[in-house]
Order: C-alpha cells, then structure tokens, then sequence
C-alpha cells in the first residue's frame, strides 16, 4: 500500500476529506468512504491534540487506506513535532509566503541530521517498540504540504514549489482571494489567475497543487482548472445541507398533504 507521501508524488486525483468536527465517529464514518485522506484541521478550530489523536485513531481502524493529514496552525516546529508524534500521514502548514519559509516547514518535519524534529517515542513509533525503524523511515514517508493564501506567496510560489521535501501545494481559496480583495469572487479573472500561477509553479516543480471545494457544483470547475487533487467536502457542511433537505422535503411533504384537492361538485 502505498502512503499519502507516496500517492502525493505518484498518483493523480486524489481526494480528501475536510473534518472539523472532532469526533472520532466522523473521522471513522468519513474515512469508510473511500477518501484517500482526511484533513483534520486545527487551525480554525477548538480541537486538542488529544481529540486529534483519538481521531487518527478512528481513521486507522476503519476499513479501508484513508489516512490522516493534520493542519497545523502555524509553521511552529513544536506544534509539528507533537502531531508528528501522533503517528499522522503528514501535516498542512497555512500562510506560506517564501521559500525559507517552506524550508522551515521541512526543517520541522525531518529528524536530525537533516533537519530538527525532535527525536521521542510515541504512537508514531508503537510507543517505542518500532522507534529506530520509525525514526529511520520517518523522512521519507511523512507528507509535507504547503498553503499559499497571500499576495506575497503567490509572487513567490515557483520557489515555494521548488523546495525539496515539499510534496504538495495547496491553494487556501478563502483567504487567497480576501487576500486579492476578491474574497469569494471564485470566478472572478484575477483569481482564475492566481490559480493558473499556483498550479504551473507546481507543474514546474513536479509538485501536485490542490485545493478546497465545499459546493459539489465547483468540483468541475476545480478540476477544468487543472488541479493535481481536491479536498472535496466539509462535515458541518455535509451536517447543514443534509438537515437543511430532508427538513424542507418534510415541510413540503406535509404542506402538499395539508392543501385539500380541488373537485367539482
């Protein structure tokens, strides 16, 4: 079976999964579907790092090779190293704007010599009984993505793209465009060019580039946009739209039963 890192730099349209519900049963529930991963992310949300591990736990034990990416919130080194140490696929650093910046980003990821992730046992390593072939290992199957989300970013994306042990791009749609003064303007010219830029900094690089799409109606768009991969969907999303029909199908359904039919005398 091939890992996320693997996948990242081999395959084409790979599909994730966005959680921001830190329940475990939506991370195993979502994680039966097929998705190659999930992003769990705690950069907008109250999620601990207890809750994050529970639901990696969810994730491994449901059928299936979904695997657990994590965005962290910031590009900190202690943050990285303490998910790292959960046992996850890879981690998602947002608000990338510079190559030294990526390079930092790797530097974290990677045990010593190379870079500076500190060196513990933990569930990545069986809690010890695999912590030299963890450790060994380690740098070469952790997947390694990048957000661009800035003016600043976009101006330097080839050389963000460019930094060996950056496996995967990925465009923050959200904040990119309210960065551009665009926000949510998603067919708006100058963030149709932002994308173009992002994705052939990536073509350059041999590196895939993603992004983000709630509306199922966006998903052709996304992909006519040549993008390597998508995170296709968003539980409380799924949680909103799904109450939000079954509801108004019930209401329409008792209003139709309520009107009383027309008949001539």
């Amino acid at each position: 079976m091939k890992n996320l890192k693997q996948k990242f730099h081999t395959e084409t349209d790979i599909a994730g999964a966005w959680l921001s519900i830190g329940h475990p049963t939506v991370a195993e529930v979502t994680a039966t579907e097929g998705f190659d991963f999930v992003l769990v992310d705690t950069e907008h949300t109250p999620l601990t790092l207890e809750t994050v591990e529970n639901m990696s736990r969810a994730v491994d034990g449901a059928d299936g090779e979904t695997e657990t990416l994590v965005r962290v919130p910031s590009n900190d080194p202690v943050r990285i190293k303490r998910v790292l140490d959960i046992g996850v696929a890879g981690i998602m650093v947002p608000m990338i704007e510079t190559a030294d910046e990526a390079r930092e980003v790797v530097d974290a990821v990677t045990y010593p010599p190379n870079g500076i992730r500190g060196v513990a046992s933990g569930r990545a390593s069986a809690y010890g009984d695999d912590f030299q072939e963890y450790v060994e290992n380690a740098n070469e199957s952790i997947a390694t993505v990048v957000q661009i989300e800035t003016q600043t970013g976009l101006d330097n994306a080839r050389e963000i793209a460019a930094v060996d042990g950056i496996d995967a791009v990925f465009v923050g749609p959200a904040d990119l465009s309210a960065n551009l003064g665009i926000f949510g303007e998603w067919e708006n010219d100058r963030f149709d060019d932002a994308i173009e830029r992002v994705v052939t900094a990536g073509e350059d690089a041999d590196v895939p580039v993603g992004t983000f799409v709630v509306d199922p109606g966006d998903i052709e768009m996304r992909v006519e946009q040549d993008f390597d991969f998508l995170i296709v969907g968003k539980d409380t999303n799924h949680l909103s739209s799904g109450n939000e029909e079954v509801r108004q199908r019930y209401a329409e359904t008792v209003s139709q039963q309520a009107t009383p039919s027309m008949s001539e005398d």
